[in-house]
């Protein structure tokens, strides 16, 4: 299978500017599995002298060996072999190379496993070695929690020791494009509802055929990556995955409060939080409020959702549904997931809605400039996303639908009406209603819109946005 390597221009920016500044270096990045790292660094590495290198997990000793075996050999120096096995004598010769070098150290967190003084050893290694030579070394990790802690926390040996770091992220849906060139902006979005902005992921999706295609080949059949690939991330991270399968479970299935969790699952109030507090650290999950919130952190109004798409998907269409995939993986398809898709891409349509107004934010082309945007809801009402700008004056209230009707004049009267409610102790602000439909707006909706000053937009106009022609 042939993997593109698709933007990442910031981030290679980032690190050549990184390169070419006149001192050693130690970046950390890190980010989730399969969001691109290791492809990242090599494009980076590409025509420099350099050394790659992919951490395992074996003893302190096998890596130290493997490493001089794989660094000899890039390096073209013979002599390195004959080094001493361990990392400060490494470096301590690296050090005296009077050209550029770049190191990086793939999955940092398994040499910690082997060895849990790695990090003081590294924290010698900068002190000594690297302070004053010609090198750039890059410490690369997909377990977040671990990189935050170990590498980047405050207790950690290497703290202070970064002269830069990045988080990297998925790719957002403008970018998809160029993973599938042949889809539409319905199938890019139905894709991104699927697998997310996660290269590894888009990678093996195919735009010769349709989205539902794509989900029964790669994400339904058994033996193939996708099929397994969520298990896979929680074995990696956690030490009993069926609790946190059945708390991600209960998330998938709209259980997004504390209690409703609990009781879905079963788990005692004082166990559940530990767990939750695990997901959320490792970025499975997160916890949002109302937009107008004041104090996020101490908001009792928070609700839980699930941070990361192609497990949103996975553990609604997936994991219940495991013994009838091994028996007609079609009917499932055709009886479990079809009939409700569309109700799961709405919910992703309105973070892709949020991208899209934030696109048109950054280019001015809004009645003014927003400084945060976001979901709103109390008890009884909820609003899709709020955009506030920053003196919390102005406010574009938002309604997205997802649906294969056109979307009427109700819509707008009923988004009006629990404009209302948002009760933000503003005396005079100042309003702009936008309406977002996949399938655009019967004549009536286009002439009320008109007279009440009301943005609409389907998605003819995401076309510019995902890079698709007008």
């Amino acid at each position: 299978m042939i993997t593109k390597f698709v933007n990442r221009k910031e981030e290679l920016d980032f690190f050549e500017r990184k390169f070419k500044e006149n001192e050693s270096q130690v970046i950390i990045l890190y980010g989730r599995r399969r969001v691109g790292k290791s492809r990242l660094m090599r494009e980076f590495l590409k025509g420099k002298k350099s050394v790659y290198f992919l951490s395992s997990r074996t003893v302190s000793a096998i890596q130290a060996a493997e490493f001089a075996r794989v660094a000899a050999d890039a390096l073209g120096d013979e002599t390195f072999e004959d080094v001493k096995h361990d990392w400060l004598s490494f470096f301590k010769h690296l050090a005296g190379s009077k050209k550029r070098i770049a190191i990086a150290i793939d999955e940092f967190p398994y040499l910690i496993e082997s060895d849990k003084s790695t990090p003081s050893v590294f924290q010698k290694i900068i002190d000594l070695y690297l302070v004053n030579s010609n090198i750039s070394l890059i410490l690369c990790g997909s377990s977040v929690g671990m990189m935050e802690t170990e590498v980047l926390g405050y207790n950690s040996p290497l703290y202070g020791r970064r002269t830069g770091q990045w988080k990297l992220e998925p790719m957002k849906i403008k970018e998809l494009h160029e993973f599938l060139p042949k889809y539409n902006a319905e199938q890019l979005i139905r894709t991104y509802a699927v697998v997310g902005g996660v290269p590894f992921y888009l990678n093996r999706f195919d735009s010769s055929v349709g989205v539902f295609e794509n989900i029964f080949r790669e994400i339904l059949s058994k033996g193939e990556i996708l099929n397994e690939e969520a298990e896979f991330l929680l074995r990696e991270e956690v030490r009993e995955p069926k609790t946190y399968f059945s708390i991600l479970n209960a998330i998938a299935f709209g259980n997004t409060t504390f209690d409703r969790i609990m009781n879905y699952t079963g788990i005692d109030k004082n166990s559940i939080t530990k767990y939750i507090d695990t997901l959320k650290n490792l970025g499975f999950i997160k916890r949002i409020v109302p937009i107008t919130e004041k104090t996020p952190t101490k908001s009792k109004k928070g609700i839980y959702v699930i941070n990361d798409n192609y497990l949103a998907f996975w553990f609604r269409f997936v994991f219940l549904f495991k013994g009838g995939l091994e028996r007609d993986s079609k009917r499932v398809l055709k009886t479990k997931i079809v009939p409700y898709f569309d109700s799961f891409c709405g919910r992703v349509f309105e973070d892709v809605s949020k991208q899209f107004l934030c696109d048109l934010n950054a280019r001015g082309k809004l009645p003014f400039v927003f400084e945060k945007i976001g979901p709103w809801w109390n008890r009884n009402n909820e609003i899709d996303l709020i955009a506030i700008d920053e003196d919390e004056k102005e406010f574009l209230f938002v309604e997205c639908k997802w649906t294969n009707k056109k979307t009427s004049t109700k819509i707008i009267i009923e988004l009006i009406e629990k404009t209302k409610c948002v009760d933000l102790n503003i005396h005079e602000r100042k309003e702009h209603l936008c309406v977002i439909s996949k399938t655009g707006f019967t004549e009536n909706a286009i002439n009320f819109a008109k007279v009440r000053g009301v943005s609409l937009f389907d998605l003819r106009s995401f076309n510019v946005f995902l890079g698709l022609k007008k």
